[in-house]
């Protein structure tokens, strides 16, 4: 089996079997199409006779470029991948298996105040019809806690007005259903009715609620970009990205009293322990627990 081979029925595997997402495969597929890379220029093995030392070649030479968070990314997509082939009998061991990842540090995540959230919001350009898709967008990322992925992905038929909630398509095509905010509501409501409805949209994206000028779904990198011009606008120095809002949400959330449980619910996280980051950021909450219930403190 070739590496082209062997890689066409991982993906497949990916979709079937794991459920994973269209960027999740992706993300996977590059993790071994630079494996497979480096060895079509360098040696003659494939996946079946790929060695520890092989590996640990092609990491070697990649660390000098990328890295450690990224080259931990790489580790983890190419264990999955012997571990599949293992899965599936075409080999008995993974060479892989015994090499060790960086250590990496916990990241916080970067998180806006509320008065930079509504810096951001109130700077949008509404005199033309991208500023009133742009206002909709945002206002939801921030007000339902969505993923970038989710919010290109949003279909109007997933939207109930009635019961202000949304159907969401999250990570491995699971659903959920998410509040839809008041905020979110009007502006979204605003642009259908005022802007979306006199595009020239196309066939395949009719049920798209969020579209570019050429009536088709909107990119993940052009929300990217979107949110980075708006971030130069205001004048704020901190690098933010859609997922910041998404951040901001829960932070927020928690600031403001909700239980971790609810705030994993609605962000779609399969464990609590990724929702846990998000109290080391709450500082407030813990100088107030501390200052309640230490005896010192008393």
């Amino acid at each position: 089996m070739q590496w082209k081979q062997a890689l066409v029925h991982f993906e497949q595997y990916l979709k079937i079997e794991r459920g994973l997402s269209i960027n999740s495969i992706n993300s996977y597929s590059l993790d071994v199409q630079a494996l497979m890379s480096f060895h079509d220029k360098n040696s003659s093995c494939t996946p079946l006779n790929c060695s520890k030392e092989d590996v640990q070649r092609f990491l070697y030479e990649e660390a000098k470029e990328v890295e450690a968070r990224s080259q931990a990314r790489r580790i983890s997509g190419l264990k999955s991948f012997f571990n599949f082939l293992i899965f599936e009998g075409y080999r008995e061991d993974s060479p892989i298996d015994l090499i060790e990842s960086p250590k990496l540090g916990r990241k916080l995540p970067t998180v806006l105040s509320l008065s930079e959230i509504e810096q951001l919001l109130h700077c949008i350009d509404l005199s033309h019809a991208q500023g009133h898709r742009n206002r909709a967008m945002l206002e939801t990322l921030y007000g339902s806690g969505l993923r970038v992925s989710e919010l290109v992905d949003l279909k109007i038929s997933d939207l109930y007005f009635d019961e202000n909630m949304m159907l969401i398509n999250g990570k491995g095509d699971k659903q959920r259903l998410v509040p839809l905010g008041a905020f979110s509501k009007k502006f979204i409501q605003l642009y259908i009715d005022d802007v979306r409805i006199l595009s020239k949209i196309s066939k395949e994206d009719r049920d798209t609620l969020f579209l570019n000028r050429n009536g088709k779904k909107l990119t993940r990198a052009m929300i990217f970009t979107i949110v980075r011009q708006l971030g130069q606008v205001v004048g704020i120095e901190k690098k933010i990205s859609p997922h910041t809002f998404r951040h901001s949400f829960a932070t927020h959330l928690l600031e403001n009293g909700a239980d971790l449980r609810t705030i994993q619910t609605l962000m779609g996280h399969e464990s609590i322990t990724t929702t846990e980051v998000y109290m080391h950021l709450d500082t407030q909450h813990l100088s107030q627990v501390l200052k309640d219930f230490h005896p010192r403190n008393n």
